[in-house]
């Protein structure tokens, strides 16, 4: 029999095949052993998920995970007297109205958006909180620790992401504008700590806490500018159970199934972004009383002069909290009157096509019959001076990214 050496003199091709399959090989058990190395010690900004998901483990448990995100960069050229609430218009033409969730991914650096209608904001807060802060502001004792990893998180990135308004304390915060200190490390805390939290921020916020059914439930909330709405009403709800009982167009159909999962399956290194439209800063007294027991569109008054109409927009941040594993809701309003944000390019156009486009369900809701006449007749004017006046071109807007 030939020797091993004598065969790969005779055939080099022989010898560069086999070299071939041993380097491959080696290849092979080096990346597998990086890759079990690799999952069984995540990096300190890409948390271990496999726990995560609601297949892998129990419904209503969550094992603290070690994430701290990024430090966000200062928001450029930030000023609380001329940096002006972001232009969103989050509205399509028609002739189709889609109801869907409407996530879209987005950056933890832009989790809190602030500019210079804070302090009219703070005021607005300051006020309620002061008449009615049991009501606005609230945490279930199995969410508190939720409550105050939250708290916390603010604390860390609002004097990175805002350092002219805010300055991190060796206890907690400080507003440098409203002279506020806050000391969160104190035990109890001075306050709610979904109080100080309203009083930092202008968005309202809610932490939903999942259960053993697999439901995330309102288990704590600073809902101070509401609108439609009251904590005090949809405590303790399930998702579910709060979008059933506001009677939310095509729930059941088309959305529960998608929602319920998607809060079992957010992450804590992710962050998604949505875009809705309604009306009345604070309480929309449109609607009647805040203490009335019965309100609604229904109650509405029908017809009111433009001048008495207002867009109001809302910006919502979804998050996992890494700690305690709830999902921090935020919700940031907007509010203008309408016979300003139809001075717009395309907008008055834009938003006529879209409230059309309604079907019976969502005009319904939305409580189009109030005020549906007398604003559609008043988008058409505007959109017409705009397309006569060279200003836009019909459907020209193509070039705007949403929500515009």
């Amino acid at each position: 029999m030939e020797s091993t050496a004598t065969m790969f003199d005779e055939d080099p091709v022989l010898l560069c095949l086999v070299i071939a399959l041993l380097l491959a090989a080696l290849l092979a058990k080096t990346y597998s052993s990086r890759s079990d190395t690799k999952s069984d010690a995540p990096s300190a900004h890409s948390p271990d998920t496999r726990q995560l998901s609601a297949g892998k483990r129990n419904l209503g448990q969550w094992t603290p995970i070690d994430f701290k995100a990024p430090d966000p960069p200062p928001y450029p050229d930030w000023d609380v007297k001329t940096t002006k609430p972001l232009p969103y218009r989050p509205f399509k033409y028609g002739p189709t109205y889609f109801v869907t969730m409407g996530l879209r991914k987005g950056n933890l650096d832009d989790w809190i958006e602030l500019d210079n209608e804070y302090l009219k904001f703070h005021t607005i807060k300051k006020e309620r909180i002061a008449s009615r802060g049991d009501r606005l502001c609230k945490t279930a004792p199995e969410a508190l620790d939720a409550a105050i990893e939250l708290l916390e998180m603010l604390c860390d990135y609002l004097p990175k992401r805002y350092p002219s308004m805010f300055q991190k304390t060796s206890v907690g915060i400080s507003n440098i504008f409203t002279n506020e200190e806050f000391n969160i490390v104190q035990r109890p805390l001075a306050e709610e700590p979904m109080i100080t939290i309203g009083r930092l921020i202008q968005d309202d916020i809610a932490i939903m806490v999942e259960g053993s059914d697999g439901q995330s439930y309102l288990k704590s909330g600073s809902i101070i500018l509401p609108g439609f709405w009251k904590l005090e009403d949809k405590f303790n709800m399930s998702l579910s159970e709060i979008h059933t009982s506001g009677d939310v167009p095509q729930f059941r159909e088309k959305l529960e199934k998608g929602m319920v999962n998607f809060f079992k399956r957010v992450m804590p290194d992710d962050m998604v972004i949505r875009h809705n439209v309604d009306d009345g800063l604070a309480w929309s007294h449109s609607i009647g009383p805040e203490d009335s027991p019965h309100v609604g569109w229904f109650t509405a008054q029908k017809d009111k002069v433009i001048e008495n109409h207002w867009f109001r927009s809302e910006r919502q941040t979804l998050r996992r909290l890494p700690r305690s594993g709830g999902v921090a809701f935020t919700i940031r309003t907007y509010f203008h009157p309408v016979t300003e944000v139809a001075k717009e390019p395309y907008v008055p156009g834009r938003l006529a096509s879209a409230i059309r486009s309604w079907g019976d369900d969502v005009a319904r809701y939305k409580g189009s019959e109030k005020y549906k006449s007398i604003l559609l007749e008043f988008l058409d004017q505007e959109n017409q001076k705009q397309v006569d006046s060279g200003l836009i071109t019909e459907g020209g807007d193509g070039h705007l990214k949403y929500p515009y």
